[in-house]
């Protein structure tokens, strides 16, 4: 008599509930519970959809009893169905142009529901839909530029160098691609590839930095030819790997007009010049990847066994230093020049860099450039060439010199590099060239010839577009790991650079004396490690140069002995006694071996000053301000 309950209930776990509601055609490879009760309204199971797609789409258009914000959210879904289908066929001829409809109607729609409804997008801001939709939307202007590229490079090569507007047709639909917004490195090349940023996983980087919002995310690779080792002429490089995010747009003023359409306009906007994007009256985040492009140029850069050959001389040998811009040149933010160490490269700073970038204040403030040099090279060689390349690189980039970028440059230098940032900061005045003479008192014709080759290298001044430093694991005072005998037999087999032996093999003929009963010499080749040593004459005068007054420094000590006081403790490479340097801004020291730079405690304290750099007047180090054992 009581009969039987129509409803009942059981409990959902957590982790059902969340892949319930978020579980999509896109996570899944089922339709969503939203576009379900869409198809509900009209009589149609979502199992019906899988084989009979065309059908469920038209009967979601013809409905009148349906929500326009759940029709095109629906169609958006169903669309990508589709194309999800047609994209495991081959992308030859006969399928490319219903995979690019297919992955355009997709998009179509999402963006009609996103800007063509009565509710903004900043309505829907807390609501699951409108997240998937944006990921409808974004994965299928990822998929369409990946098809498109992938037929047109192979079917109709685009042989033309500088790119405005590219108008392409496939089907009945017109698409303009336009990246006028985009800074390709040298010249507006079309790229040779387009590499989806969700496609990469890197090893090595502790995190990967982007930020949410409208756009497929890309690598574009615009030269296979990574790292070039040779050009004097032309030093620096912007990066060949840059970053894009490419917004797709549907002309027309209403949500009837922008279904009707057959246009789709594709643009390419550079994600760390722009934020945001306005689109139908409203300001919308744009989506970005800033870890992608730069892990990309590492990985295929070679610079871990190119460094090392370069060492002895083998491999495609590094001459003279280069510059490298990890982004496109931008006049509005400050220079950050980072110089790496003895037998290293720029993945020195991989993970470094890598959280710079991924720090939204230092990214819209800062643009790095990392200096690659031979480090077999006298470090009074690398002193004068790497000015001379960063020199070349301002003068090119801001030959005016009016440009923020070009004032309050910031140098981080680790081991090596650090001696190398502290001289560029540095005047010499005579001092170098007094000891050299005390030692070679050269005179006459042999004077003037040694005056001419050496004094370069002898009598520099500082670089005045510099205002602050940070030296790292830095022997200002050499080691004596430079004296023990593995360290002297490597320094037997480093091979300088022939354009380095050469003139320093013409300025050594001069220090021997003809009169003399016992001429002096050289009896090697002068290279980087003997500089390092602690007996070195060179390093022995220029640890007395004095730092540019204005210049605030900083410095970051490893020490691996933590038991013995601070002033015999050592990082294994560096003695405390020769990493210390009077009058330092801030002086922190991290237990760690000589690597400290890509410690988190270094990164997080390199962070801290960059931010300071942005805040405080650079007029001089004024003294130690933090001393943290």
């Amino acid at each position: 008599m009581a009969g039987c309950a129509v409803v009942k209930v059981s409990f959902v776990d957590s982790s059902d509930y969340i892949a319930l509601r978020r579980g999509d055609v896109l996570t899944t490879g089922k339709l969503s519970v939203y576009t379900g009760a869409a198809l509900q309204v009209v009589g149609i199971e979502k199992k019906t959809c899988d084989n009979q797609g065309a059908a469920c789409r038209q009967a979601l258009m013809e409905t009148i009893g349906l929500h326009s914000e759940k029709r095109l959210s629906a169609l958006s879904e169903l669309w990508l169905q589709e194309a999800l289908k047609l994209d495991k066929q081959r992308r030859d001829s006969e399928h490319i142009e219903g995979i690019l409809n297919a992955y355009l109607e997709t998009a179509r729609h999402a963006y009609a529901y996103m800007f063509w409804t009565k509710r903004t997008p900043s309505m829907r801001a807390l609501e699951d839909r409108q997240a998937q939709v944006r990921d409808y939307y974004n994965f299928a202007v990822q998929q369409t530029l990946v098809a498109m590229y992938e037929y047109y490079r192979k079917h109709h090569p685009m042989n033309v160098h500088v790119m405005k507007d590219a108008h392409l047709k496939s089907g009945n639909w017109k698409i303009t691609i336009q990246t006028q917004d985009v800074r390709f490195a040298s010249s507006r090349k079309i790229p040779e590839d387009l590499i989806p940023a969700s496609s990469l996983s890197f090893q090595g980087l502790r995190n990967q930095y982007r930020r949410d919002g409208l756009g497929a995310e890309f690598v574009a690779v615009t030269s296979s030819h990574v790292v070039d080792t040779q050009s004097a002429e032309v030093p620096y490089s912007e990066t060949p790997f840059p970053a894009i995010t490419a917004v797709v747009t549907f002309p027309g003023t209403s949500l009837d007009a922008v279904l009707s359409t057959q246009e789709a306009v594709i643009t390419g906007y550079d994600p760390y010049n722009r934020e945001e994007v306005n689109l139908a009256d409203a300001k919308i985040s744009l989506a970005a990847n800033f870890t992608s492009a730069y892990g990309l140029w590492l990985a295929r850069s070679g610079f871990a066994s190119q460094s090392l050959l370069t060492l002895i001389g083998r491999g495609k040998v590094l001459e003279m230093p280069r510059v490298y811009l990890l982004q496109p040149y931008n006049p509005n933010r400050r220079i950050v020049v980072m110089l790496h160490g003895l037998a290293s490269s720029p993945e020195a700073w991989i993970n470094l860099a890598n959280e710079v970038m991924g720090d939204e204040t230092l990214r819209q403030n800062y643009q790095i450039w990392q200096v690659y040099y031979p480090t077999n090279a006298p470090i009074a060689f690398n002193n004068i060439e790497i000015r001379k390349a960063v020199q070349k690189s301002l003068e090119h980039f801001d030959p005016e010199g009016t440009a923020r970028a070009s004032k309050d440059m910031m140098l981080i230098g680790h081991s090596m590099g650090g001696i190398l940032s502290r001289l560029m900061v540095s005047s010499s005045e005579d001092r170098l060239w007094d000891a050299f003479l005390k030692k070679y008192p050269l005179k006459g014709s042999r004077l003037e010839t040694a005056r001419k080759e050496l004094g370069p290298y002898m009598m520099f001044d500082a670089m005045q577009q510099v205002s602050r430093v940070i030296f790292i694991a830095t022997p200002h005072k050499g080691t004596p790991l430079a004296e023990i005998a593995p360290v002297r037999w490597l320094a037997g087999i480093l091979t300088v650079p022939l354009s380095v032996m050469g003139r320093f093999t013409e300025v050594a003929k001069l220090l021997v004396d003809p009169g003399s009963a016992d001429p002096v010499s050289l009896t090697r080749p002068f290279n980087s490690i003997d500089n390092l040593s602690s007996r070195d004459p060179f390093i022995g005068a220029v640890a007395d140069i004095p730092v540019l007054s204005r210049v605030r420094y900083h410095s970051i000590i490893g020490s691996n002995t933590p038991d013995l006081p601070l002033s015999e403790s050592s990082d294994g490479v560096v003695p405390y006694t020769s990493a210390h340097l009077d009058g330092s801004y801030s002086e922190q020291v991290i237990q760690s071996g000589h690597s400290v730079q890509e410690t988190p405690e270094a990164i997080i304290e390199i962070r801290r000053i960059m931010h300071l750099h942005l805040k405080e007047p650079d007029k001089g180090s004024g003294g130690m301000k933090k001393a943290l054992p």
